[in-house]
C-alpha cells in the first residue's frame, strides 16, 4: 500500500439510507470517477450521471462531485459519488473503482492523506474522529473548535515561544565564560516563568477537553454498608448492583457507563474498605485501591449518621487520586439539629432521591461541562505531551538556576519535541498508524 495509490470507500454510515457516498482520492481519481459515470467532469460542479459496471449496465444514478487538487479535503484529487444508499450499490460502486485501478482505503486513510499533504495537523485529525463520535452538541462542539485549529494555535504559540529561548539558551552557550546575568539572564527566567504558567493553563484545559471527549472515570469506594451500590443504582436510574443490610456485600467491581446531564461518567461500585474480612473480601479490597490508582474522581460514600468513622476508614486509599467528591449518603436517617456537612460536601439520600441534583450539579463541574466557549476536545496523549513539556520546562528552570546552559538547552529540545507530538510537527510512523486505524473506513 503506497499513499500515492487511488483509494475508493464508503463514507457514509453502514446501513441503508436515502442517500450514499462513495469516496475516492489519489492522483487516479478523476480518471477512475469518470470512466464510471461515463462523462467529463468539471471541478466543483454536481454533475447529474448514471454510474455503470464494466458491461455498461447501469447501477444506479446519482450525483458526481470532483474537487481537484489541492483545493480538497485530503490535497489530492477527490471525487464524491452520490447513489441511493442502498449497500448493495455502494458496494458494487467501490468494486467497479477497483476494476479501474483504485484500492480499498484503510481506516483513516482520507485524513490521514488530509494531515500528509498539510491540510490540517494531527490534533485536527484527531477532532474529525471526535466531532464524528460526539455523542450530544456540546462535545461536537468542542470537537468542531478542536478541528477548526484552537488547540493548535495554542500549542504552535507555546512551541514558538519555547524556541524563541532555545535560540537565546544555544546563543549564551557559545559565551560561556561570561556571567549569565550579562548574557540576559533575568530576561531568560522571566521567560521560562512565562512559558510555565502558560503550559499549566494549558495542561489544565486539555485534561478538561479530554474528559469531555472519553467522560470521566468515577470510582465509588468508602467503608461497608455506606449505601455505596445504593447511590450506584440511583446515579444510574435502574437496580444495576445488589444492595442488602448485610456489610460486605460488594465483593468485586462493577462497572456502570451512566450519563447525567449531558456529562458520561463510567462509575465503578467497589467493596467496602475496612479492616479485616474475609479472603474474597480482601481481595475486592485490593480491587478497589487498585482502581483508585486510575480513577479519575473517587466519589467517597460515608453515613452521614458518622461520617467521621467512615473517613477515617478510607483516608488512606485515597493517596494519589486527582480529585475526591465526600458524598454523606443516608440523611433521611439523620435526626433534627446534626450538623450539615461540611462546605464542599454533598448531602444525600440514594433511598428517596434527596440531594441527587446537588450531587449531579458537583459532577458536572468536575467533569468540565461547565465550559467556556472556548472549549476543545483532547486525547490522553495530548494531556500526557503536556506534561512531559511541562516537566522538561520546570527542569530547564532547574538548570538555568545553576547556570547549566547546556543541560537547560537540552531540557528545552525535549519539551519542543514533546509539543511537536501534539500536532505533528514532530511524528513517528507508529504514532500515526494507531491514531489512524481507530477512524472510520471512509474518514
Amino acid at each position: 500500500m503506497h499513499e500515492r495509490d487511488t483509494i475508493a470507500a464508503i463514507a457514509t454510515a453502514p446501513g441503508s439510507g436515502g442517500v450514499g457516498i462513495v469516496r475516492l482520492s489519489g492522483a487516479d481519481a478523476h480518471t477512475v470517477a469518470q470512466a464510471v459515470c461515463g462523462r467529463r467532469l468539471a471541478a466543483r460542479r454536481a454533475h447529474y450521471v448514471r454510474f455503470r459496471d464494466g458491461d455498461g449496465a447501469t447501477l444506479d444514478d446519482g450525483i458526481a462531485l470532483y474537487f481537484a487538487q489541492p483545493a480538497s479535503f485530503t490535497g489530492e484529487d477527490v471525487v464524491e459519488l452520490q447513489a441511493h444508499g442502498s449497500p448493495a450499490v455502494l458496494q458494487a460502486l467501490v468494486a467497479r473503482c477497483i476494476e479501474l485501478g483504485a484500492r480499498r482505503a484503510r481506516p483513516g486513510e482520507f485524513s490521514e492523506r488530509a494531515f500528509l499533504h498539510g491540510r490540517m495537523d494531527l490534533a485536527q485529525a484527531e477532532a474529525v474522529a471526535d466531532l464524528i463520535a460526539a455523542s450530544d452538541l456540546r462535545a461536537a462542539r468542542a470537537a468542531r473548535r478542536a478541528l477548526d485549529g484552537v488547540f493548535s494555535r495554542r500549542v504552535d504559540a507555546l512551541a514558538a515561544d519555547l524556541l524563541g529561548v532555545r535560540v537565546h539558551v544555544e546563543a549564551a552557550i557559545d559565551f560561556s565564560d561570561e556571567p549569565l546575568d550579562t548574557l540576559g539572564g533575568p530576561a531568560l527566567r522571566a521567560r521560562l516563568d512565562g512559558l510555565a504558567g502558560a503550559l499549566d493553563e494549558l495542561l489544565h484545559d486539555a485534561e478538561r477537553g479530554r474528559r469531555l471527549r472519553e467522560g470521566l472515570h468515577a470510582v465509588i469506594v468508602g467503608p461497608p454498608n455506606a449505601g455505596k451500590s445504593s447511590l450506584l443504582n440511583a446515579l444510574a436510574g435502574r437496580e444495576r448492583a445488589i444492595v442488602t443490610e448485610l456489610a460486605g456485600t460488594t465483593r468485586d467491581l462493577l462497572e456502570e457507563t451512566v450519563r447525567i446531564d449531558g456529562v458520561e461518567l463510567t462509575l465503578v461500585d467497589t467493596a467496602g474498605l475496612r479492616e479485616g474480612g474475609d479472603v474474597i473480601e480482601r481481595e475486592g479490597m485490593r480491587r478497589a485501591r487498585a482502581e483508585l490508582a486510575r480513577a479519575d474522581l473517587a466519589i467517597v460514600v460515608v453515613d452521614a449518621r458518622d461520617p467521621a468513622a467512615g473517613e477515617a476508614a478510607v483516608m488512606d486509599a485515597l493517596d494519589g487520586v486527582p480529585q475526591c467528591l465526600w458524598v454523606h449518603n443516608k440523611s433521611d436517617l439523620v435526626g433534627e439539629g446534626r450538623a450539615l456537612p461540611e462546605p464542599g460536601h454533598v448531602s444525600v439520600s440514594a433511598l428517596n432521591g434527596a440531594g441527587l441534583d446537588a450531587l449531579h450539579a458537583r459532577l458536572r463541574a468536575l467533569a468540565g461541562s461547565d465550559l467556556g466557549g472556548g472549549a476543545f476536545t483532547a486525547r490522553a496523549r495530548h494531556v500526557d505531551a503536556l506534561q512531559r513539556a511541562a516537566s522538561e520546562v520546570d527542569e530547564a528552570r532547574m538548570q538555568l538556576d545553576h547556570a547549566l546552559l547546556d543541560l537547560c538547552a537540552e531540557a528545552l529540545r525535549q519539551a519542543h519535541d514533546a509539543l511537536g507530538e501534539i500536532t505533528g510537527r514532530v511524528r513517528a510512523d507508529d504514532l500515526l498508524g494507531h491514531i489512524f486505524s481507530s477512524f472510520c473506513i471512509g474518514k
